[in-house]
């Protein structure tokens, strides 16, 4: 049996931190990070045994959310910005999960990125 000689890198707890909501059509990745971007805990569907098709229900987001958020709550805090990205199913229901297990939603933010002007049209066809 092998010892590693890694540790495991601690990363300070705040009363305050961001909730960085990922819902893509396949999956829903759920992560919260400290005011310095750390990450104190993150989930996701898939990593809560969802598969296939589940992963996209809102049924999957709010499980993700609800595990994410009781490890911060347990680690020590309080209030949290949620930022929420993409077009999934699941974003109002892990918002609203978040929001049960203890964490205080003070700031709910959309990030999804936003074409302005989009990509450059095709040539015209020859006749």
């Amino acid at each position: 049996m092998a010892i590693s000689n890694t540790k495991k890198k601690n990363s300070s707890v705040d009363h305050q931190g961001v909730v960085y909501i990922k819902a893509s059509f396949n999956n829903i990745i759920i992560s919260i990070a400290n005011q310095n971007g750390q990450v104190i805990a993150w989930s996701s569907a898939g990593k809560m045994k969802f598969k296939g098709s589940k992963k996209q229900t809102p049924y999957a987001a709010q499980i993700a959310a609800i595990n994410c958020a009781k490890t911060a709550y347990e680690r020590g805090m309080k209030k949290v910005k949620v930022y929420v990205k993409g077009p999934g199913k699941g974003r109002e229901s892990a918002i609203r999960a978040i929001n049960e297990t203890g964490l205080a939603v003070l700031e709910i933010r959309d990030i999804t990125p936003i074409p302005h002007g989009g990509c450059r049209p095709r040539k015209v066809r020859k006749k």
